[in-house]
């Protein structure tokens, strides 16, 4: 089989699976709003259906190399990061040849699944690793016994399936849904796909172009910057304690008073203070008292906010223009996935350089970030993924920058925005990253959004449209879809301990103002008199409120 064949092969497992992407989404048994793996396999391996389309005449080696290497900045979420290191194997297994042959096709699959294991940290069988590993141990013995590259094939599509039906046997969760592996699933789509046309010579037809088709994710933090503000100063500083005995909740009830979205870290030797005011200069007399100030910085975010619209409007003639990479013109910068206006201001206040738009639901590519990181004009870029589907494909795109990258694998928004509070700018990179790291262990993390879908998941019983309350990513309880007060307030207490300061409250972008005003008061009935609480717009979709519990 020549380059032509295997470029088209290619071509039509990503027709395939582009055509079966719903019915893949619907595979996911969790029944959070985020179905997402057949639409992540999809946008990856369409990545690389763009470059193969404009190749001619050239070799199965040289197309399986543009494949890998488009699949691997095409990447998005855990599956599609999987899938493209088992095209990366592709292309080991098939380097210098000119034909696929039988050794090929059976060193592809070998190391392709090699590759797919070790980028794991704890592999879950009973999914895509699975399928993919049995379909690979029985090419093995099939080229072993002397068959052809065609009958290997067959045998690969035979051993997957196989393996994919055993998915619910090997996961219990997948066995109590009655449904397989959406991975594994979205991976025999493919695999089918690229059988059609090395058995029969037919390439799958794409049903619906438009379905391959989505807008860019990467963005400058101030093309998001468009909310109303209600105080006009950006105010952060650092307090260097006089006394280690000192706490800061003084200073935080008192910041409370004179502004809003305040954010104050205590430790043993330092408070650090972030807060919207009139008065920044009654901020500063304040932290004064608490000891000797550094890292002072004001920022008129009136002034701010005319110059990113403007800056906004003529990014918006040309959306389709790619971020300008950047010379380092500072020691450190920082990338951040969020998506909600409220959150991406938030954490461009914090600091970062670069949102990547995205999270639940639209996770972004490998290239997304990459060109984020490129964009960032600093020599290192701390990269906080702020999910944990998105975490592998920041990881891929550390290889293939020209920077120093660290990524922090933040997974959920409240630890990434710990995590940019707990940076000093005094520290060496590596030990910023330690201290990044263990502070988003200390944070507790609760959402609260709807079933996308009737389910019976870890032992609770859950229909459609129902409030879920989520506690570190797991299913506390259910309530009725009216009752969202009630349901943070419960969830938040579940969230506290003995040794709980602070809890900050999120909400999202179908929550009003004066619903989250009533979820606030709800929760401080719920909770102890003696925690700070915040409430913060972060207008992100999906989570009606993200808890954040210190």
């Amino acid at each position: 089989m020549n380059g032509n064949i295997f470029r088209d092969a290619v071509i039509s497992g990503a027709n395939n699976i582009t055509n079966n992407r719903q019915a893949v989404d619907e595979l996911n048994v969790f029944p959070v709003p985020d179905g997402d793996t057949g639409t992540n396999m999809s946008m990856s391996i369409n990545n690389a259906k763009k470059e193969l389309l404009r190749c001619e005449g050239k070799s199965v080696s040289e197309i399986a190399d543009i494949t890998a290497s488009a699949l691997l900045r095409g990447a998005r979420g855990n599956s599609g990061v999987i899938l493209s290191l088992i095209f990366r194997g592709f292309s080991k297994g098939l380097k210098g040849k000119d034909e696929l042959d039988a050794e090929g096709l059976k060193n592809a699959m070998a190391y392709g699944v090699d590759a797919a294991y070790k980028a794991v940290m704890k592999p879950t069988e009973g999914t895509i690793l699975t399928v993919a590993r049995i379909a690979s141990e029985k090419a093995t013995e099939a080229y072993n016994k002397g068959k052809s590259m065609l009958e290997i094939f067959d045998v690969i599509i035979e051993a997957g399936n196989e393996a994919l039906a055993m998915t619910p046997e090997i996961l219990p969760v997948l066995k109590k849904a009655g449904v397989v592996d959406a991975g594994g699933k979205g991976f025999m789509v493919i695999m089918e796909g690229l059988h059609s046309v090395i058995k029969n010579g037919v390439m799958v037809d794409l049903e619906n172009a438009s379905e391959e088709t989505k807008a860019s994710t990467t963005q400058s933090t101030g093309a998001s910057f468009d909310a109303e503000i209600t105080f006009t100063y950006c105010t952060e500083f650092i307090v260097k304690k006089a006394d280690k005995n000192t706490e800061g909740k003084s200073l935080r009830a008192y910041l409370e008073t004179i502004g809003d979205c305040v954010v104050v870290v205590d430790d043993d030797e330092i408070i650090k203070v972030h807060v919207h005011t009139d008065h920044p200069g009654k901020a500063i007399e304040k932290g004064i008292t608490f000891g000797q100030l550094i890292n002072m910085k004001i920022e008129n975010m009136r002034d701010q906010h005319e110059s990113v619209k403007h800056d906004a409007k003529e990014a918006k003639k040309n959306e389709s223009a790619p971020l300008a990479p950047a010379a380092p013109e500072k020691k450190y910068g920082f990338v951040s996935v969020a998506a909600g206006e409220g959150l991406e201001n938030l954490f461009k206040e914090l600091g970062t350089d670069v949102i990547v738009s995205g999270g639940q639901t639209m996770n972004p590519s490998t290239d997304d970030i990459l060109k984020a990181i490129e964009a960032t004009p600093s020599e290192y870029v701390f990269v906080l993924p702020n999910n944990k589907n998105i975490i592998m494909a920041a990881e891929q795109a550390v290889p293939l920058s020209t920077k120093k990258v660290i990524v922090i694998p933040t997974r959920t928004i409240p630890q990434g925005i710990t995590a940019m509070i707990s940076f000093d700018p005094d520290q060496e990179s590596e030990a910023n990253a330690i201290e990044m790291t263990e502070a988003c262990k200390r944070v507790s993390t609760g959402s609260v959004t709807f079933a996308a879908r009737d389910s019976q998941f870890d032992g609770h019983n859950i229909k459609e449209g129902e409030l879920l309350a989520l506690n570190n990513g797991k299913i506390a309880f259910t309530d009725k879809n009216d009752a969202l007060a009630k349901c943070v307030a419960k969830l938040t207490k579940q969230l506290c301990t003995k040794e709980t300061a602070f809890i900050t409250l999120i909400y999202g972008c179908d929550v009003s103002s004066s619903k989250a005003e009533q979820v606030l008061k709800e929760v401080k009935e719920k909770v102890s008199k003696d925690i700070e609480i915040n409430l913060v717009k972060g207008d992100q979709p999906v989570y009606y409120f993200l808890i954040s519990v210190e």
